[in-house]
C-alpha cells in the first residue's frame, strides 16, 4: 500500500479503536527546547522603566533551571514580580537623599517608617541576589574556603542543610531564608518576613546575605502548590556554590 493510503487508513482505525474504547486520551506533546523558550520569551527583552535602577540580567533562560523550578514560575517571577519591584523602588527614590546611594546603603538607612522603600529596595535587592544565587549547572556542595566555613560554623554541610531548610520551611506567610555572614564573620542561618533581609535595621540577625531562597508562594506555587519543602529541596540542586563562595570572600573582606 503507498504511504498516502496507509497514513489515512491507519489515523481512521485509531480513531474507530478510541471510539470503542470510549474514551479520548489527550496526548501532551512537549515543544523543543528552543520553542519553550520562544513561548516564555527572552528575559533580556525585560526591561524596567526610566530610573536609578536597572533590573539585573537573569543569567540563564526561563526553562534552565528545570525541573527544579519550572519556566512559567521564572518568567512570571522575573517579568512581573521583579521588574515591578525595580519599578516602584524608582519612584520611591526619585528626587530623594536615596537616588545617588547603592542599593546596600538604601537598605542600612531602610526603617519601617518608610515602608515603600523597604519592601521594595528589599525586593530589589533580594531577587537580584536569587536570580544569581542558581545555575543550570549548580548544586552539589561548596568547595575551598565556603566548605571550611560552614563545616567549622556548623559542624558539617549536612547541619548547614538542614538548619537552613527548617528556616525556610517555618517562615510563616510570605519572606525569605538566608545564609549570611555576622558582624564577626560567622556563618549564620536567619529567615526575615516580607522583602526584609539581614542588611536592614530591626531585623533579628544582621550581616550580609550570600545565599538566600525566596519562599513567598509566587516563587513556587506554580509547580509546587502547598508543598514548600519540596520547593526548599529541589532549590539545593541549583544553587551556585561559586557564586556564593565569591560572596562568602567579599563579605570577609570587608571585615
Amino acid at each position: 500500500m503507498k504511504l498516502r493510503y496507509w497514513v489515512p487508513t491507519f489515523i481512521f482505525t485509531l480513531f474507530l479503536f478510541s471510539c470503542n474504547e470510549k474514551k479520548l486520551h489527550e496526548v501532551q506533546v512537549p515543544l523543543p527546547e528552543n520553542e519553550v523558550k520562544a513561548a516564555m520569551g527572552d528575559p533580556s527583552d525585560v526591561k524596567a522603566e526610566e530610573g536609578a535602577f536597572e533590573m539585573a540580567k537573569l543569567p540563564y533562560a526561563y526553562n534552565a533551571l528545570s525541573p527544579s523550578i519550572d519556566a512559567r514560575t521564572m518568567e512570571l517571577h522575573y517579568s512581573k514580580h521583579y521588574l515591578t519591584y525595580t519599578n516602584n523602588l524608582n519612584k520611591a527614590v526619585a528626587n530623594t537623599e536615596f537616588e545617588k546611594l547603592p542599593i546596600e546603603d538604601i537598605l542600612k538607612k531602610a526603617t519601617t517608617d518608610n515602608m515603600p522603600l523597604r519592601n521594595n529596595a528589599g525586593g530589589y535587592y533580594n531577587h537580584t541576589l536569587f536570580w544569581e544565587s542558581m545555575s543550570a549547572k549548580g548544586g552539589g556542595q561548596p568547595k575551598d574556603t565556603l566548605a571550611l566555613a560552614i563545616a567549622a560554623d556548623f559542624g558539617s554541610f549536612e547541619n548547614f542543610r538542614s538548619q537552613f531548610e527548617q528556616a525556610a520551611s517555618e517562615q510563616f506567610g510570605s519572606g525569605w531564608a538566608w545564609l549570611l555572614v555576622d558582624q564577626t564573620g560567622k556563618l549564620q542561618v536567619n529567615s526575615t518576613p516580607n522583602q526584609d533581609n539581614p542588611l536592614m535595621p530591626g531585623v533579628l540577625l544582621s550581616g550580609t546575605p550570600i545565599l538566600g531562597l525566596d519562599v513567598w508562594e509566587h516563587a513556587y506555587y506554580i509547580q509546587y502548590q502547598y508543598k514548600r519543602k519540596n520547593y526548599i529541596n529541589a532549590f539545593f540542586n541549583v544553587i551556585n556554590w561559586q557564586k556564593i563562595s565569591d560572596r562568602y570572600e567579599e563579605a570577609l573582606a570587608k571585615k
